[in-house]
Protein backbone atom coordinates (compact mmCIF):
# COMPACT_ATOMS: atom_id res chain seq x y z
CA UNK A 1 0.00 0.00 0.00
CA UNK A 2 2.77 2.39 0.61
CA UNK A 3 1.70 5.73 2.52
CA UNK A 4 -1.93 4.96 0.59
CA UNK A 5 -2.40 3.23 3.90
CA UNK A 6 -2.48 6.41 6.11
CA UNK A 7 -6.02 7.32 4.74
CA UNK A 8 -6.99 4.20 6.47
CA UNK A 9 -4.69 4.95 9.33
CA UNK A 10 -6.10 8.23 10.07
CA UNK A 11 -9.52 7.11 9.70
CA UNK A 12 -8.91 4.39 12.28
CA UNK A 13 -8.00 7.25 14.67
CA UNK A 14 -10.95 9.89 14.09
CA UNK A 15 -13.05 6.62 14.30
CA UNK A 16 -11.25 5.55 18.09
CA UNK A 17 -11.70 9.63 18.79
CA UNK A 18 -15.51 9.16 17.84
CA UNK A 19 -15.55 6.29 20.04
CA UNK A 20 -14.29 7.74 22.89
CA UNK A 21 -11.29 5.59 23.15
CA UNK A 22 -8.29 7.85 21.95
CA UNK A 23 -8.08 11.33 22.80
CA UNK A 24 -7.39 13.24 19.67
CA UNK A 25 -6.72 16.70 21.53
CA UNK A 26 -3.92 14.95 23.51
CA UNK A 27 -0.86 16.80 23.06
CA UNK A 28 2.24 14.54 22.71
CA UNK A 29 6.26 15.82 21.88
CA UNK A 30 8.35 14.13 19.27
CA UNK A 31 11.52 12.57 20.53
CA UNK A 32 14.60 12.16 18.42
CA UNK A 33 13.91 8.40 18.51
CA UNK A 34 10.72 9.21 16.44
CA UNK A 35 12.23 9.87 13.42
CA UNK A 36 12.54 7.79 10.90
CA UNK A 37 13.17 8.85 6.92
CA UNK A 38 10.42 11.51 5.43
CA UNK A 39 9.33 13.41 8.65
CA UNK A 40 9.93 16.79 7.33
CA UNK A 41 7.20 18.26 9.96
CA UNK A 42 7.89 16.44 12.91
CA UNK A 43 11.72 16.45 12.55
CA UNK A 44 11.34 20.20 12.82
CA UNK A 45 9.98 20.06 16.37
CA UNK A 46 12.14 17.71 18.31
CA UNK A 47 11.98 18.22 21.43
CA UNK A 48 9.74 21.08 21.25
CA UNK A 49 6.41 22.39 21.07
CA UNK A 50 4.05 19.24 20.81
CA UNK A 51 1.93 18.41 18.74
CA UNK A 52 -2.23 16.78 19.11
CA UNK A 53 -2.74 13.78 17.79
CA UNK A 54 -5.67 15.55 15.74
CA UNK A 55 -2.94 17.44 14.44
CA UNK A 56 -0.35 14.45 13.68
CA UNK A 57 -3.32 12.65 11.72
CA UNK A 58 -3.72 15.80 9.52
CA UNK A 59 0.50 16.14 8.71
CA UNK A 60 0.10 12.09 8.13
CA UNK A 61 -2.41 12.77 5.24
CA UNK A 62 -1.52 15.70 3.93
CA UNK A 63 2.04 15.62 3.90
CA UNK A 64 2.88 11.62 4.52
CA UNK A 65 4.94 12.50 7.57
CA UNK A 66 6.17 9.06 8.29
CA UNK A 67 7.29 9.56 11.95
CA UNK A 68 3.91 11.38 12.72
CA UNK A 69 2.33 8.45 11.11
CA UNK A 70 4.15 6.12 13.60
CA UNK A 71 3.08 8.35 16.25
CA UNK A 72 -0.61 8.21 15.29
CA UNK A 73 -0.31 4.08 14.70
CA UNK A 74 0.40 3.73 18.67
CA UNK A 75 -2.80 5.62 19.49
CA UNK A 76 -4.73 3.13 17.80
CA UNK A 77 -2.43 -0.38 18.43
CA UNK A 78 -0.15 -0.47 16.23
CA UNK A 79 -0.26 -2.26 12.56
CA UNK A 80 -2.18 -4.91 14.19
CA UNK A 81 -5.06 -2.16 15.06
CA UNK A 82 -4.99 -0.58 12.03
CA UNK A 83 -5.80 -3.84 9.74
CA UNK A 84 -8.70 -4.48 13.31
CA UNK A 85 -10.11 -1.22 12.40
CA UNK A 86 -10.39 -2.23 8.19
CA UNK A 87 -11.58 -5.65 9.02
CA UNK A 88 -14.22 -4.15 11.08
CA UNK A 89 -15.41 -1.80 8.44
CA UNK A 90 -16.03 -5.05 5.78
CA UNK A 91 -12.69 -4.96 4.52
CA UNK A 92 -10.89 -8.62 4.64
CA UNK A 93 -8.00 -7.88 2.29
CA UNK A 94 -5.99 -5.12 2.62
CA UNK A 95 -3.50 -5.61 5.57
CA UNK A 96 -1.00 -3.30 7.15
CA UNK A 97 2.02 -5.52 9.24
CA UNK A 98 4.80 -3.41 9.74
CA UNK A 99 5.62 0.69 10.61
CA UNK A 100 7.07 3.46 8.76
CA UNK A 101 9.00 3.27 6.17
CA UNK A 102 9.93 -0.37 6.41
CA UNK A 103 6.74 -1.14 5.01
CA UNK A 104 7.67 0.07 2.26
CA UNK A 105 9.87 -2.77 0.08
CA UNK A 106 7.23 -3.74 -2.25
CA UNK A 107 8.93 -7.20 -2.34
CA UNK A 108 7.46 -9.57 -5.00
CA UNK A 109 5.29 -12.32 -3.58
CA UNK A 110 4.82 -10.69 -0.23
CA UNK A 111 1.57 -10.24 1.21
CA UNK A 112 2.96 -7.66 4.04
CA UNK A 113 1.28 -3.95 3.48
CA UNK A 114 -1.00 -5.14 0.87
CA UNK A 115 -4.48 -4.43 -0.61
CA UNK A 116 -6.11 -4.60 -3.98
CA UNK A 117 -7.42 -1.48 -6.26
CA UNK A 118 -10.89 -2.72 -5.64
CA UNK A 119 -10.84 -3.33 -1.82
CA UNK A 120 -9.13 0.31 -1.08
CA UNK A 121 -11.37 1.48 -3.57
CA UNK A 122 -14.21 0.20 -2.01
CA UNK A 123 -12.60 0.93 1.73
CA UNK A 124 -12.09 4.10 0.86
CA UNK A 125 -15.74 5.13 -0.59
CA UNK A 126 -17.04 3.50 2.72
CA UNK A 127 -15.13 6.29 4.66
CA UNK A 128 -15.20 9.34 2.65
CA UNK A 129 -19.15 8.80 0.96
CA UNK A 130 -20.50 6.46 3.15
CA UNK A 131 -21.67 6.93 7.01
CA UNK A 132 -18.95 4.68 8.11
CA UNK A 133 -17.21 7.21 10.19
CA UNK A 134 -18.96 9.89 12.24
CA UNK A 135 -19.94 12.97 10.14
CA UNK A 136 -17.14 15.05 11.60
CA UNK A 137 -15.01 12.23 11.31
CA UNK A 138 -15.57 11.87 7.70
CA UNK A 139 -15.49 15.79 7.29
CA UNK A 140 -11.83 15.95 8.75
CA UNK A 141 -10.44 13.10 6.87
CA UNK A 142 -12.02 14.22 3.54
CA UNK A 143 -10.82 17.62 4.10
CA UNK A 144 -7.32 16.04 4.91
CA UNK A 145 -7.83 14.40 1.58
CA UNK A 146 -8.16 17.18 -0.02
CA UNK A 147 -5.54 19.03 1.53
CA UNK A 148 -2.55 16.82 0.22
CA UNK A 149 0.09 18.46 -0.43
CA UNK A 150 2.22 15.79 -1.77
CA UNK A 151 0.13 14.57 -4.65
CA UNK A 152 0.35 17.43 -7.60
CA UNK A 153 1.90 14.93 -9.82
CA UNK A 154 -0.39 12.59 -10.10
CA UNK A 155 -3.91 12.16 -10.43
CA UNK A 156 -4.12 15.65 -9.72
CA UNK A 157 -2.16 16.64 -12.40
CA UNK A 158 -4.57 15.57 -14.80
CA UNK A 159 -7.64 16.64 -13.48
CA UNK A 160 -9.84 18.81 -15.11
CA UNK A 161 -10.23 23.05 -14.20
CA UNK A 162 -13.33 22.64 -11.19
CA UNK A 163 -13.26 19.28 -10.09
CA UNK A 164 -12.63 18.26 -6.71
CA UNK A 165 -10.26 15.27 -5.37
CA UNK A 166 -9.62 14.02 -2.13
CA UNK A 167 -6.68 11.65 -2.06
CA UNK A 168 -3.59 10.14 -1.21
CA UNK A 169 -0.36 8.89 -2.75
CA UNK A 170 1.92 6.25 -2.08
CA UNK A 171 5.70 5.26 -3.43
CA UNK A 172 7.93 2.60 -2.75
CA UNK A 173 10.49 -0.08 -3.91
CA UNK A 174 10.24 -2.33 -6.83
CA UNK A 175 8.61 0.57 -9.05
CA UNK A 176 5.82 0.96 -6.62
CA UNK A 177 3.59 4.33 -7.07
CA UNK A 178 -0.01 4.39 -5.84
CA UNK A 179 -3.02 6.70 -5.88
CA UNK A 180 -6.36 6.73 -3.97
CA UNK A 181 -8.72 9.22 -4.59
CA UNK A 182 -12.71 10.18 -4.79
CA UNK A 183 -13.33 12.32 -7.71
CA UNK A 184 -16.44 14.81 -8.10
CA UNK A 185 -16.53 15.90 -11.49
CA UNK A 186 -18.94 19.13 -12.19
CA UNK A 187 -22.47 18.06 -12.48
CA UNK A 188 -21.97 14.13 -11.74
CA UNK A 189 -21.53 11.64 -9.09
CA UNK A 190 -17.99 10.94 -7.28
CA UNK A 191 -15.71 8.82 -8.56
CA UNK A 192 -13.82 6.69 -6.50
CA UNK A 193 -10.32 5.45 -8.09
CA UNK A 194 -7.62 3.10 -6.34
CA UNK A 195 -4.40 3.02 -8.88
CA UNK A 196 -1.61 0.66 -7.79
CA UNK A 197 1.64 -0.17 -10.02
CA UNK A 198 4.03 -1.78 -8.80
CA UNK A 199 7.54 -3.94 -10.28
CA UNK A 200 8.05 -1.52 -13.22
CA UNK A 201 11.64 -0.37 -14.29
CA UNK A 202 9.76 3.03 -15.84
CA UNK A 203 11.08 6.21 -14.03
CA UNK A 204 9.46 7.86 -11.22
CA UNK A 205 8.55 10.42 -13.41
CA UNK A 206 6.91 8.34 -15.72
CA UNK A 207 4.60 6.80 -13.30
CA UNK A 208 3.64 10.02 -12.59
CA UNK A 209 2.62 10.24 -15.92
CA UNK A 210 0.35 7.35 -16.02
CA UNK A 211 -0.75 8.03 -13.41
CA UNK A 212 -1.79 11.47 -14.62
CA UNK A 213 -2.75 10.16 -17.98
CA UNK A 214 -6.29 8.26 -15.79
CA UNK A 215 -7.39 11.64 -14.90
CA UNK A 216 -6.89 13.25 -18.29
CA UNK A 217 -8.74 10.41 -19.77
CA UNK A 218 -11.77 10.43 -17.45
CA UNK A 219 -13.67 13.21 -19.47
CA UNK A 220 -13.70 11.45 -22.40
CA UNK A 221 -14.74 8.14 -20.61
CA UNK A 222 -18.00 9.78 -18.83
CA UNK A 223 -19.17 11.07 -22.06
CA UNK A 224 -22.82 9.07 -22.57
Amino acid sequence: MNSTFKAFLCAALLDAASNGTVDAGREVVVEESDIVSYSPVTAKRVGGAGFTIEDLCRVTVTISDNAAANIVMKEVGGPEGVTAFLRGIGDDISRVDRWEPESNTGIPGDDRDTTTPDAAAETLRKLVLDETLAADARAKLTGWLEGNKVGNSTLRAGLPEGWRIADKTGAGANGSRNNIAVIWPEGRKPLVIAIYITQTTAAFEARNKAIAGIAQALPAALQP
